[in-house]
């Protein structure tokens, strides 16, 4: 029997219910390059129909690798037959020509003595599923080596950023066994990037052509050609982006990008962390550990006070967008703020020109800063008030209400907000005429707000907040890498990225 590590480092999950679209999904992915598929038995209103399925597609695409999985739903699959049966239907799925089956440790710890029917015959994956958390991993994996196996797969549910460690130090506790590790939910995707260079046997994910299996994956051509799973080494740093939500960050797009154009051992990964999950995240970061990473919504402010050694800047902004460890310390920046007037700078003289900021976040407070040390007049607008008038205190602005800033004209309008971000696109803080004459929008998904498209029909100059985000995003990269970043790069996969080529 050939070594588990011989199977292919990428799983497609086919779930469908019946053996036609199955089938015709198989071969649309082989079609395209996939070698190795599991064939999701129990989603089929007759299971019994995979078995005919697994044959047919074999018969055409005999160099690929099938693994049948027949989950029952007491187990959160949809198979309602008993485990005898399932176990029949497994046995079926190998003599059709699957090279593999997981079958769940519940159906296992029933009938253990039934399992020989497998051995010489197929890899046997044992599998085991917690859909509401991230139990002691270890605990786990003792209960399941109770039954000899091929491999474990232990999949658990991320609740909090430090769950993805403790499933992943699962295969550096373990170094010989066999094992496939991940955990679901947005919050446990790093896992899904992570885990084959860690030593996972596999990591699974959804078709191209339609929706995977479980929460969290995403489709084999994003595992492989944005995040290059099968590329980077279990030395390669890593860096990230945290935000809540982080779901269509393009940063992940552009740095992995970047790190690829450079030949780096490196990857970049989304963090879903949660206001009251930074401490936590930190803990991660430490335990990976992770090189650097970007920071936005909503803890450009908080994520200070977990910093060693922070800039002058940045510290009188009172916001960080940048992090990254050196000498054992964490580091922040803020490069945010030349990313304001350096576009800005193409278009106009900033000294003495009259500037209304929109905004009272961090955003607003990188912007602010800013632009008062390059010699504008600076006035402030915001939906809250108070906190207008705080962050102006702070900087040195003019605080203004909604109709006093629409009351006046201005040289520039810079908008920190997150009104008109995806997927709340028809936001924008003005109704009426824009009272700029030049508006820059931080907000860079979609590339054309509201308020681009409402200063466009004005007949008013723009600078997209692509500009900005790539400007930050470069600094970003240097100050990470020491090497100059990919410019063009990096505002090609931007721009794709956006369009919708590249989101899961």
């Amino acid at each position: 029997m050939p070594k588990p590590t011989s199977l292919p480092r990428v799983c497609i999950a086919l779930g469908f219910p019946d053996a036609q679209k199955l089938l015709e999904h198989a071969r649309h992915e082989a079609d395209a390059g996939e070698s190795f598929f599991e064939f999701r038995l129990d989603y089929l209103a007759s299971p019994e129909s995979g078995i005919a399925a697994i044959r047919k597609f074999l018969a055409a695409h005999s160099d690929c690798s099938l693994l049948a999985t027949c989950r029952r739903h007491q187990n959160h699959g949809k198979y309602n037959g008993s485990v005898e049966e399932q176990i029949r239907i497994l046995n079926a799925a190998v003599d059709a020509g699957a090279r593999a089956v997981d079958l769940e440790i519940e159906s296992a710890e029933n009938l253990a003595a039934r399992l020989d029917t497998f051995r010489g015959k197929a890899r046997l994956i044992l599998s085991y599923h917690n859909y509401d958390g991230t139990p002691s991993p270890d605990v786990v994996l003792r209960r399941m080596m109770r039954i000899p196996a091929d491999a474990y797969k232990i999949v658990t549910t991320a609740r909090k950023p430090s769950d993805n460690y403790r499933v992943l130090a699962l295969m550096k506790s373990n170094p010989r066994t066999p094992l496939i590790v991940l955990s679901m939910g947005e919050t446990g995707f790093p896992t899904r990037v992570l885990s084959t260079a860690w030593g996972g046997l596999f990591t699974y994910a959804a078709p191209n052509s339609a929706e995977g299996t479980s929460a969290g994956q995403v489709s084999a051509r994003l595992l492989r050609n944005l995040y290059r799973v099968e590329k980077f080494s279990r030395a390669a740093k890593i860096y990230g982006v945290i935000a809540d939500p982080v779901r269509h960050s393009i940063s992940p797009a552009v740095h992995n990008r970047a790190f690829q154009a450079h030949r780096l051992d490196a990857v970049y990964l989304p963090f879903l962390v949660k206001p009251p999950q930074l401490k936590d995240f930190f803990t991660l970061a430490d335990q990976l550990p992770v090189s650097g990473f970007s920071v936005t919504i909503p803890h450009k402010q908080k994520a200070m006070r977990y910093l060693d050694i922070i800039d002058p800047l940045a510290r009188r902004i009172g916001a960080v967008n940048t992090v990254w460890r050196k000498a054992g310390k964490w580091r922040g920046t803020n490069t945010d703020a030349e990313a304001v007037t350096i576009p800005l700078s193409r278009k106009i003289r900033l000294p003495k020109s009259s500037v209304l900021l929109v905004g009272n976040g961090g955003a607003a407070r990188s912007a602010a800063y800013a632009l008062m040390e390059s010699g504008a007049k600076v006035s402030i607008v915001g939906r809250n008030p108070d906190r207008v008038r705080s962050l102006a205190k702070t900087c040195g602005a003019e605080p203004l209400l909604r109709e006093q800033a629409e009351a006046r004209k201005f040289d520039v309008l810079v908008h920190a907000t997150s009104l008109g971000m995806f997927p709340h696109t028809d936001g924008c803080f003005f109704q009426n005429a824009i009272p700029a004459e030049i508006v820059f929008d931080m907000v860079y998904n979609p590339i054309e707000t509201e308020l681009v498209r409402r200063a466009t029909d004005q007949g008013l100059t723009i600078i997209s907040g692509l500009q900005m985000f790539l400007e930050q995003a470069a600094r970003q990269y240097e100050i990470w890498t020491g090497a100059t970043a990919p410019r063009t790069v990096m505002e090609k996969v931007a721009i794709e990225t956006l369009s919708g080529a590249l989101l899961p």
